[in-house]
């Protein structure tokens, strides 16, 4: 779409701000000229070069700093951490330590201790981001003997460059906020150890790297206005955007790992409340609710794979005599006898179910002929186990067998079959017994 001349003179002006920093006034004319077309503007008889604004590099890093604070301070409302509190300090205290140093004084005196209260606000931001690491799982423990440390500290930092000038907490100050930087990068890299976090990585690493930039402020620069000086504000800004990404990836790692620890300890719940549904509390075995739940799969394996299946239907004798003379905490002394003699005894791939009272019900897998045999192997061996011989006299179990018919469409009508039987044992028993 061809523009009209107010267009043209628009897109002209709009050119030459753009390209204000590449040359010469008559340059840029040019390459606005390039991009229009037609349209030549003359360039003004005599234009020198422009000077370059300047900007102190302190102020841009606590800008960035202020930004950084804002960014974690969004994500401790989404996610209200100890160690996000700690971060946000760490970062505050940074941007006003930068932020006090770049301010231009009038008093000589105040210059200097601003310069000092920067330094001692450098290391106390370092400070804060060794006790982040202690704050990630833990509850860190702050003592007030801290302050009889930090208060002469702050004194020193105030009042030494009156007479002894900013050389005399210039070096120090680097060299404590050093130290501190390198304890958190290390309290972090053992962080990254315990928790295999990215995030921990990638602080630990700024961390450690914004500890040798103070190392080597407080060795190689001539003084507090030399030129590494800025060049180290400027790399340290780059570096401080680094650690903010990696206090972010933390951040979200953090909130993944505690999302699979619930769902790890829900899982542990749900396993927990399933085991105290589906098993009868007195005797530990398996209840009819979990007969429901299972017999459904056993007959499909059944049919489909023409695996045997048989019951065998099993009540503890003399057990209402028992109840009645002896008292219900001897029957359910008998019931957990029986109850943990019949698991002994059963495969694991079997189950033991307490179907009531003092009845339990077998799901074995074979045919009828070996269930009979298994059901006469568990009243002779339980006749002489030591289970039996720690309960009242009399007691035995009375077992009833049936085999699950291939085309099966009710199961209850085998319970009852083996229900039936084992009332036909138990009459067998007594007229042998007599």
């Amino acid at each position: 779409m061809l523009l009209d001349r107010r267009g043209r003179l628009a897109l002209v002006l709009l050119a030459a701000l753009l390209f204000a920093a590449l040359g010469t006034l008559e340059d840029r004319v040019r390459l606005v000229a390039q991009v229009v077309g037609d349209s030549q503007p003359e360039p003004p008889a005599a234009v020198g070069p422009l000077s370059p604004i300047p900007i102190n590099p302190r102020v841009i890093a606590g800008i960035v700093d202020f930004l950084i604070t804002g960014l974690v301070v969004l994500l401790y409302f989404y996610r209200r951490q100890r160690y996000i509190r700690y971060w946000i300090a760490g970062w505050v205290l940074a941007a006003v330590s930068t932020l006090v140093v770049a301010q231009a004084y009038t008093n000589t005196w105040i210059s200097l201790m601003a310069f000092g209260l920067a330094q001692f606000l450098s290391i106390l931001s370092a400070l804060a981001f060794v006790v982040s690491a202690d704050a990630f799982r833990a509850r860190p423990k702050i003592r007030r003997a801290y302050a009889f440390v930090l208060l002469p500290l702050l004194m020193w930092f105030l009042l030494a460059p009156l007479p002894l000038g900013a050389a005399a907490v210039f070096a120090p100050g680097h060299l404590l906020t050093a130290g501190a930087l390198a304890a958190a990068a290390f309290a972090y890299l053992v962080l990254l150890r315990r928790s295999r976090m990215l995030g921990a990585t990638v602080v630990g690493a700024t961390l450690l790297t914004l500890a040798a930039l103070n190392v080597w402020l407080s060795i190689g620069a001539a003084g507090t206005d030399a030129p590494e000086v800025s060049e180290s504000v400027l790399l340290g800004m780059a570096v401080s955007l680094v650690m903010a990404l990696g206090m972010q990836l933390m951040t979200f790692e953090d909130m993944t790992f505690e999302l699979r620890r619930t769902n790890r300890r829900l899982e542990l719940a749900q396993g927990e409340l399933q085991q105290m549904v589906t098993t009868d509390a007195l005797t530990g075995c398996r209840n009819r609710r979990f007969f429901d739940d299972v017999i459904g799969r056993e007959l499909q394996r059944h049919r489909r794979y023409h695996i045997p299946l048989s019951l065998l239907f099993v009540d503890v004798d003399r057990f209402k005599a028992i109840n009645d003379t002896l008292g219900h905490d001897a029957g359910d002394r008998v019931l957990q006898g029986v109850a943990a003699f019949l698991i002994r005894h059963v495969r694991e791939a079997d189950y033991v179910f307490r179907w009531g009272g003092d009845e339990f019900l077998i799901v074995i897998s074979c045919a009828e002929k070996e269930a009979l045999r298994k059901g006469a192997e568990l009243q002779a061996a339980f006749a002489q186990s030591a289970d039996a011989a720690a309960l009242p006299n009399g007691v035995g179990l009375s077992v009833g067998v049936a085999e699950v018919p291939p085309e099966i469409t009710e199961i209850m009508d085998v319970v009852n079959l083996a229900d039936e039987r084992m009332y036909a044992n138990k009459k067998a028993s007594r007229v042998r017994r007599a």
